[in-house]
């Protein structure tokens, strides 16, 4: 029985592992890319520009988990978006396979 158990705790893991992986990011297709440096406390340097973070800012790694600005990987490249006071509000450090992908022609 509890090897039966085991086994069934395994096939569950793997299942659960396989679906956060295959989790699909919405990027608005509006986002800029650029690449972002932490530059101290909210500030932040996107293209050589400095910019800074909007209340409630949310920076999210490769693998859609939320990222501290301090722990941003140095010149990341990334998409975001600003509010409508000109503050980074949304950033989404891109995977290769995103960096990849064309941005869309407006």
């Amino acid at each position: 029985m509890t090897r039966l158990l085991a086994i069934f705790f395994a096939v569950a893991l793997g299942v659960g592992a396989t679906l956060a992986q295959a989790q699909l990011r919405s990027i608005p297709a509006d986002a800029k890319r650029g690449e972002m440096v932490h530059v101290e406390d909210t500030a932040v340097e996107i293209g050589g520009k400095r910019m800074r973070l909007a209340a409630g800012a949310q920076i999210r790694g490769a693998n859609n988990l939320i990222v501290l600005p301090s722990a941003l990987p140095p010149r990341s490249l990334v998409k975001y978006t600003v509010d409508p006071q000109g503050d980074v509000f949304r950033v989404w450090i891109l995977s290769a396979q995103e960096a990849a992908q064309p941005d869309r022609k407006e």
